[in-house]
């Protein structure tokens, strides 16, 4: 289980950084930026988790908090009762994280990449052998494993960045827009990927622009709108609580709405029927 409670993430703004009169983001508030407003949901064993909004929204600081690379400004994320902050070795043993900037080594092929990183996660050489055959297999990444990765395309050096983050077995897996730029072909291979590792009890966090992607595999949707929890509950409940029949209606009727005229936050500790569905 993976449960996120009342998370906040503000940074301090520089100077040249502020927005002129008139063009205020919502978020600021004198020198800070509020990326994230107590943000709650939780992700059981074994469940697909989309997470939608626009770009800025919020979504990749959310991720990276999960992931330890962030600390929150307060609120815990606890993964099977460890502590993101003072337990944050055990959370990365646990967590295989593919963000949009994951560094892989050009001068390297894909099976000297994964040796790399699995060694450093000290996976004995037998069992690593073992992992990194099965990941090709599953990723379809054999038949260029021996080519140095400078040379390949981008699908193929997303499929490696996958592997990378996946090599040492992690329990929950966070991918920030794994198909993006990718041709049908390799996403599908990516999404199959995706849908196989809830078979095995894993669980998968993974935003997306692509809502047939969330249709097809999300058990859970996590919607986050300018720092704000805006929805969290399933594909069924999204749809139901907008009137709407098409997910990318019910997106734009829930971010659309004017935040403004309501009257209770979510971030003031209380929620109305209209934004937060049934699964928080």
């Amino acid at each position: 289980m993976l449960e996120v409670s009342a998370v906040r993430k503000t940074f301090s703004l520089k100077q040249d950084k502020k927005k002129g009169e008139g063009n205020i983001d919502p978020r600021e508030e004198g020198d800070s930026f509020h990326a994230l407003r107590k943000v709650d949901f939780s992700v059981p064993k074994g469940t697909i988790l989309g997470l939608l909004g626009a770009n800025g929204a919020g979504k990749t600081t959310l991720m990276r908090i999960l992931a330890t690379s962030l600390k929150p400004t307060s609120g815990t994320v606890k993964l099977l009762g460890f502590d993101s902050v003072n337990d944050a070795n055990e959370v990365r043993r646990r967590i295989g994280f593919l963000s949009g900037n994951t560094g892989l080594y050009n001068h390297l092929n894909s099976e000297e990449l994964l040796n790399f990183f699995g060694r450093l996660y000290g996976i004995p050489k037998d069992e690593l052998k073992f992992k990194i055959e099965t990941l090709f297999e599953e990723l379809e990444i054999k038949e260029f494993s021996h080519r140095p990765i400078g040379t390949l395309s981008a699908g193929m050096k997303q499929r490696i960045s996958i592997a990378r983050s996946l090599v040492h077995s992690p329990e929950f897996i966070i991918f920030d827009e794994p198909t993006t730029g990718l041709d049908v072909p390799t996403a599908q291979i990516v999404l199959s990927y995706i849908e196989k590792c809830k078979s095995s009890s894993k669980s998968v966090i993974f935003s997306t622009h692509h809502m047939h992607e969330v249709e097809k595999l999300c058990d859970q949707v996590v919607l986050i709108h300018k720092g704000l929890l805006r929805f969290s509950g399933t594909v069924a409940q999204m749809k139901l609580q907008t009137n709407c029949n098409h997910l990318d209606d019910a997106y734009l009727n829930i971010t659309g709405e004017d935040m403004s005229k309501k009257a209770h936050y979510i971030d003031a500790g209380q929620r109305t029927p209209s934004f937060a569905g049934g699964g928080i």
